[in-house]
């Protein structure tokens, strides 16, 4: 089961890492868009503003996914740097399960809040609110898995080269 989680997490981990550095590329070029259109064009795009707004988002959550596997986010690091032999592990089993109800929070009202805007499209392009906020349950719902993962096997390596 260990290996089977650790390989589902390597695998969905690295799919979030390129995905959210492939739209961190594509929010730079439509800011690039934005500002050419708007500035030397004179013709503004109406569209781009709230398309990087959205990906940005989505970018977030995605990014998220790999530093909570890492350990980069939601770590009390003085704690875990002296703690030792039973304490450790009482303080590794406190972050996940506290990362663990917080991505429930995440994913149950992020759930609900996909359903309750479905029906709105976003002012300048005919789609669905519903795809942006899809962002929060998605992500944690992904980031669930990370968690799990760290659990199992923790890399923590901002914590050894921390000063």
């Amino acid at each position: 089961m260990k290996s089977l989680i650790l390989h589902l997490d390597r695998w969905l981990t690295g799919l979030c890492l390129y995905t959210a550095c492939l739209l961190l590329a594509v929010i730079s070029c439509l800011g690039l868009w934005q500002v050419t259109s708007r500035f030397v064009l004179s013709q503004p795009s109406t569209w781009t503003e709230e398309s990087m707004r959205r990906l940005l988002i989505w970018m977030v959550m995605l990014g998220v996914v790999a530093s909570l596997r890492q350990g980069a986010l939601v770590s009390v690091d003085l704690m875990l740097r002296l703690s030792r032999g039973a304490w450790r592990q009482v303080v590794r089993w406190t972050i996940t399960l506290v990362n663990l109800a917080f991505l429930s929070v995440l994913i149950w009202f992020g759930i609900d809040l996909v359903v309750r805007v479905r029906f709105q499209t976003f002012a300048s392009m005919d789609l669905s609110m519903g795809w942006a906020y899809a962002a929060l349950p998605v992500g944690a719902a992904l980031a669930v898995v990370a968690v799990i993962a760290h659990h199992i096997d923790p890399q923590n390596e901002e914590l050894a080269t921390a000063q």
